[in-house]
């Protein structure tokens, strides 16, 4: 796990990252921790499904991140049917170490080079949401094409369940 140094090197890692649009100081910091989807809606006070989580896979021998609304699930047929394998997520020295970010701060900026990242149809149905950045107690608000705009992601997927109406 991640010591209070390295998250605070994370953190300054995505600060940095947004820094040149300009955005950094959209970058919300809170007192409790935002770790987990549930944490998260509590610390922002919003909606769950509106936080946006990111899942690190290891798929064949590089890392793909999905960034999916909270209320969102990985449906495996769906997974192995985009990307040819079976969903096995990274166990936390994987993520750390392949992604560039600690579980809890996992997030689609500023992430490792290699690293794919993928946008679920789970998210359009918000005009904002919420991602991490990069410790366990931060958060950027961001629109859908902001999203687009700064996670240098490959394309948008159909791989998620239990959240459509």
């Amino acid at each position: 796990m991640l010591g209070k140094r390295g998250n605070h090197m994370a953190i300054e890692k995505v600060r940095a990252y947004f820094r040149q649009w300009g955005m950094e100081g959209r970058i919300l910091e809170f007192e409790v921790s935002s770790a987990t989807v549930e944490l998260a809606a509590k610390a922002l006070n919003c909606a769950p499904e509106r936080i946006a989580k990111t899942l690190s896979f290891k798929v064949n021998d590089h890392c793909v991140l999905i960034v999916a609304a909270g209320d969102a699930r990985i449906d495996n047929q769906k997974f192995k049917g985009k990307f040819g394998t079976k969903a096995k997520m990274l166990s936390p020295e994987e993520t750390e170490k392949l992604v560039g970010h600690a579980v809890g701060g996992v997030c689609p900026f500023a992430v490792n080079e290699g690293v794919k990242i993928y946008l679920d149809e789970s998210l359009k149905r918000f005009t904002t949401v919420f991602p991490a950045c990069g410790s366990s107690n931060s958060a950027i608000e961001l629109t859908i094409p902001e999203l687009e705009q700064y996670t240098n992601y490959g394309e948008w997927v159909d791989i998620c369940k239990d959240w459509r109406e």
